[in-house]
């Protein structure tokens, strides 16, 4: 299990709680995703890649290439979750409720989301969702991800992160985030995003609510990584929903 100090975890919960969350909201409500910059530190980073070569620590490996999601590994946590991956995931949750409700309550989906991730996770329970979806990513030179959307359940979250643990064009040469927005009778419209080691990028699980001349609409949106043209890249992804399996 990496091991992290009291005080490096505490640092972390602190630049999320005091980032701009008005500022974040209204990104996410424009745009699909936001930036946290510079919340882990280079050396948190790299205690969370080292940990990739402990298996004990995951419950599942998958090769992309086999299941043609891409090229590259990732594998799946077990409960429980490393503290700073647990912590993470529980605090920004609280924050993103509010964006995750007004999603749902303008497209008309539904009961709005618990306050706490806690909560969240027992509507899980109840649906045979008990798999810990935390995930971290490792991409090699030609390496990359396919457009797709991480739904493992009825139950599913509209928003979710990820962190990259080493630094673009120092580590490794292209790999981009990329998100694609699929626009009602026209063409989709792509975002290639570039965040540098340690920033928290939070971006919609499958959609975002767009305003049209007879109200709200969902508007689709894919994401997946770019083709890493040298080097290797890791990543930390973390869902808030659990999975079947």
């Amino acid at each position: 299990m990496p091991q992290f100090e009291s005080a490096q975890i505490e640092s972390v919960i602190e630049k999320i709680r005091t980032a701009d969350w008005s500022q974040i909201s209204d990104q996410l409500h424009q745009h699909g995703f936001a930036t946290i910059q510079n919340v882990l530190s280079a050396q948190q980073c790299q205690t969370l890649r080292n940990a990739y070569v402990d298996e004990s620590l995951y419950r599942k490996t998958v090769n992309m290439q086999r299941y043609r999601f891409g090229l590259g590994e990732y594998k799946y946590f077990n409960y429980p979750l490393p503290d700073l991956i647990q912590q993470i995931r529980s605090e920004i949750y609280s924050f993103l409720v509010p964006v995750a409700n007004a999603w749902f309550d303008v497209l008309g989906l539904g009961d709005p989301f618990p306050k706490a991730h806690e909560e969240l996770l027992k509507q899980c329970q109840q649906h045979q969702q008990t798999k810990a979806t935390a995930l971290i990513l490792k991409y090699q030179q030609e390496g990359f991800n396919t457009l797709h959307q991480d739904i493992y359940g009825d139950v599913y979250f509209p928003l979710q992160l990820v962190i990259v643990l080493n630094q673009q064009n120092e580590d490794f040469i292209g790999g981009e985030f990329v998100i694609t927005q699929q626009n009602p009778r026209a063409q989709s419209k792509a975002m290639v995003l570039q965040p540098n080691q340690g920033d928290i990028l939070i971006f919609t699980t499958q959609f975002k609510p767009e305003q049209g001349t007879r109200g709200y609409h969902r508007v689709n949106m894919k994401h997946g990584v770019s083709t890493v043209l040298q080097g290797e890249r890791y990543s930390l992804g973390i869902i808030f929903h659990d999975a079947v399996s």
